[in-house]
C-alpha cells in the first residue's frame, strides 16, 4: 500500500505544464531581482546575488515539479540537499528576506499556482518599494557619531568640553580606547544644536594641537558616511 501511495500520480505533468510553470517563475524572478536592484542602497551590491534571485526562483520551481506528490522523491531531495554547505555570509537582513521571497514564489509557480505567484510578487514588490520610498524604518532623529583622537591632559579635556558644549545639545560616551602612551580614541553619540555647524565643530576640534584627529559619522541607509 505504501508503494502504491509513493507511485500515485494525482497531477500528471506535461511539457506544457513545465514550460508554463518555469515561465511564471522566470517572470516573477525577474520582477524580484529588479525590485531588489531598485530598493537596495547598501555598500556591498552584488550582481551575482541579483542574478541568483532569478535562478533561485526557477530552481525552486523545478524542485517542486520533481517532487510532485511523491513522498520518496521528497525525502530523497531533502537528503541530497542536506549535504550542501552554504558558507557565504549574508550581511543584510534584506538579502535573506529576498531569498525567502524567491523561494516562496518559486514554490507557488512550481505547483502551478501562477495567479498566486504573480499576484504575490506584485503586491509584495509594491509594498517593498513603498516602504523604501517613504523611508518607513528610519528613526525620527539621525544619530551622529563623533570620533576624537587626542592626547590626554586636564587642559586639553577642558578645551574639548568647551567646544562640545558650544555645538552639541546632548552627547553620550560610546567607547574609549587607549592607543598607547597618553593618546586615546573616544567615540561620542551626539545631537547637534545646529546640524549645519558640524563643519565648524570639526574645524575647532582639529585646530587644537593636542587633537590628532576628529571626525563625524552618521548612519544613513546602512552606509557609514563622514564629514
Amino acid at each position: 500500500m505504501f508503494e502504491q501511495f509513493q507511485n500515485l500520480e494525482l497531477f500528471p505533468v506535461t511539457v506544457f505544464d513545465v514550460m508554463a510553470n518555469l515561465g511564471a517563475a522566470l517572470v516573477c524572478g525577474i520582477i524580484i531581482a529588479l525590485v531588489y536592484r531598485f530598493i537596495y542602497k547598501g555598500p556591498s551590491y552584488s550582481v551575482t546575488y541579483v542574478n541568483s534571485l532569478v535562478l533561485l526562483t526557477l530552481i525552486t520551481s523545478i524542485v517542486i515539479l520533481v517532487i510532485g506528490n511523491n513522498l520518496a522523491r521528497a525525502f530523497g531531495l531533502v537528503g541530497a540537499m542536506s549535504i550542501i554547505r552554504f558558507r557565504t555570509a549574508v550581511r543584510d537582513v534584506q538579502d535573506i528576506v529576498f531569498i525567502f521571497f524567491a523561494l516562496s514564489v518559486g514554490m507557488a509557480a512550481g505547483v502551478g499556482l501562477h495567479v498566486i505567484a504573480l499576484t504575490g510578487t506584485i503586491i509584495i514588490s509594491f509594498i517593498a518599494i513603498v516602504l523604501v520610498t517613504f523611508n518607513f524604518g528610519a528613526p525620527r532623529k539621525r544619530e551622529y557619531l563623533l570620533q576624537i583622537t587626542y592626547t590626554t591632559s586636564e587642559e586639553n579635556e577642558k578645551a574639548i568640553d568647551a567646544i562640545l558644549k558650544k555645538y552639541v545639545r546632548k552627547l553620550r560616551l560610546i567607547n574609549m580606547k587607549n592607543l598607547g602612551g597618553s593618546n586615546v580614541e573616544v567615540f561620542y553619540q551626539v545631537d547637534h544644536k545646529v546640524k549645519e555647524k558640524s563643519g565648524e565643530l570639526l574645524r575647532e576640534l582639529n585646530a587644537n594641537d593636542q587633537i590628532i584627529n576628529a571626525s563625524i559619522f552618521f548612519d544613513e541607509d546602512d552606509t557609514d558616511q563622514a564629514y
